[in-house]
């Protein structure tokens, strides 16, 4: 379940709106006034935060300095302020509980030393009722970031897990419904790649997993994702800049009961390496709740290319447990432009694009390789009567954006693949833009 997260501010209007509806008209439209329980919890913040500034997380989904979570499991949020001071545990977070008669007590304080909160989740951990907390801080420039999981099924704040990271996420990698925390962290110098390791709680007791290896050293990593494998094993895909430009993906599942990197090999030096320029990361491109993986078809050009760099259509393909690839579509993406077209899988790997101006010719080689064929064409128009021109000579229009008008023209040699209007409408997308929380952070 995911987390209900205030503001502070956002707060003072829910209790104002308690009980609207037995109001009368006057009532409504008069101005709001301040409700007692919230004068109550303001007043309390106040005090408690005296000498203390707000330090709201710098990363993550939870980055309020004031956020609402129940952490004892009774059905009733606790307040929780993130805040720093000059002390000698400098970063604080107090935690706020309002009783049942309106009044507020501090239900308790957590402090620790470092320089800012990092990343704040809410997850359940272990068996108990309520959220556990996870919270992440960079301790000084120096050491790497600490992370600690705090329980409060007994009232009190307990410190279940208390380690060292370079990033770290919560999944629920073996789909018991609770969370398990993964850490990555450097390896040994030499090898210039970075460890993962998988903690969660079992029958009240702290497990870990054996160390895995990345492909790269954790300050390469680019992009975290959690998703699922083919067959639905549930997956954390983590990607990394290999070179200058190219993203290689480490995958971790749960394999025959063990926390596993499958897409890696230490032994063999292989990985699933996924890219290129515009950087392109696993994304469930067809929508069936699986995530794919990229890799690179090297077109073959029909005349020669202006700037002389290789072109790449895109294969994409799922990854079950066992590390076996399923090819799922195949994609022209045009990154610049914002956009991509699916083609058919029966010929997408002889496919080249001729781009001229805002054109772009689809050609399909023989099978030999001897001879290409036009198929279709794609015009990008943006001027005023764009609307207008898209459906002139023989186009037809693709999508219709702000600013921007996408039409097609139909070659010689559609017909003969079964190239419709109809099929390159729905083959037509626009790239969404899909940017992770913390990305480059976590």
């Amino acid at each position: 379940m995911k987390k209900r997260i205030l503001l502070l501010t956002l707060l003072a209007a829910a209790l104002l709106l308690a009980g609207c509806a037995t109001r009368t008209v006057e009532e409504m439209y008069a101005l709001p006034k301040r409700s007692k329980e919230y004068d109550k919890l303001q007043a309390a913040i106040d005090s408690a935060m005296y000498g203390l500034t707000y330090c709201a997380p710098r990363s993550g989904e939870n980055q309020q300095t004031v956020q609402t979570a129940d952490l004892d499991g009774d059905g009733q949020d606790e307040y929780l302020v993130f805040a720093k001071g000059a002390t000698e545990k400098p970063l604080q977070v107090l935690i706020f509980k309002q009783e049942a008669d309106g009044s507020v007590r501090t239900m308790e304080t957590i402090g620790s030393n470092g320089q800012a909160f990092e990343q704040v989740e809410y997850v359940q951990f272990d068996e108990n009722p309520g959220y556990e907390l996870v919270i992440g801080q960079q301790v000084s420039d120096q050491v790497l970031r600490s992370v600690a999981v705090y329980s409060f099924a007994s009232g009190d704040a307990e410190l279940l897990l208390l380690n060292v990271y370079s990033k770290f996420l919560t999944c629920d990698l073996d789909g018991n419904g609770r969370r398990e925390l993964m850490v990555l962290r450097p390896g040994e110098a030499e090898t210039q790649r970075g460890m993962a390791v998988l903690y969660g709680c079992q029958d009240g007791q702290i497990t870990r997993s054996v160390e895995t290896e990345l492909s790269q050293d954790p300050s390469r990593i680019r992009r975290i994702i959690s998703g699922k494998l083919q067959g639905g094993v549930p997956a954390v895909y983590v990607a990394s800049s290999a070179e200058e430009n190219a993203i290689v993906t480490d995958v971790f599942a749960i394999k025959d009961g063990q926390f596993t990197n499958i897409s890696f090999s230490s032994e063999a030096e292989t990985s699933i390496r996924t890219l290129f320029n515009y950087y392109v990361y696993a994304s469930d491109i067809d929508g069936d709740g699986i995530l794919e993986l990229p890799s690179l078809i090297t077109m073959k050009p029909v005349s020669i290319w202006r700037d002389e760099e290789q072109r790449f259509l895109l294969r994409w393909f799922s990854l079950d447990v066992n590390g076996w690839e399923t090819d799922k579509l195949f994609t022209f993406h045009n990154y610049v432009g914002g956009w991509y077209l699916q083609l058919d899988s029966a010929w997408a790997s002889r496919v080249s694009v001729e781009q001229g101006s805002d054109i772009y010719t689809f050609y399909l080689w023989d099978e030999s390789y001897q001879e290409a064929t036009a198929l279709f064409r794609i015009y990008v128009f943006t001027g005023s009567d764009r609307d207008k021109v898209a459906v002139q000579d023989g186009r037809f229009a693709l999508y219709r954006a702000e600013g921007v008008a996408y039409a097609a023209k139909l070659e010689t040699g559609a017909a003969d693949y079964h190239i419709t209007e109809d099929s390159l409408i729905q083959s037509f997308r626009l790239i969404r833009q899909d940017w992770q929380a913390g990305e480059n952070e976590r």
